[in-house]
């Protein structure tokens, strides 16, 4: 995932690790994984799937152009 965080800061944030454990394994289908949306700062998909912008920050890497 590519994020911008409100400090204008761009990460990236790689799901792959996290497409093996339950319950994000769901998104390994495209169809799900792209209906992701922000919601109070949280990444969230359907089925109670989240990540938080905590966790979003400390396991990514900066962006650099």
């Amino acid at each position: 995932l590519l994020l911008e965080f409100e400090n204008g800061d761009r990460r990236r944030f790689d799901m792959t690790p996290y497409l093996e454990k339950k319950p994000f394994n769901r998104l390994k289908d495209n169809h799900l994984f792209n209906k992701v949306h922000i919601a109070l700062g949280t990444l969230e998909w359907p089925g109670n799937i989240d990540i938080d912008p905590e966790t979003l920050w400390e396991c990514s890497t900066p962006v650099t152009t």
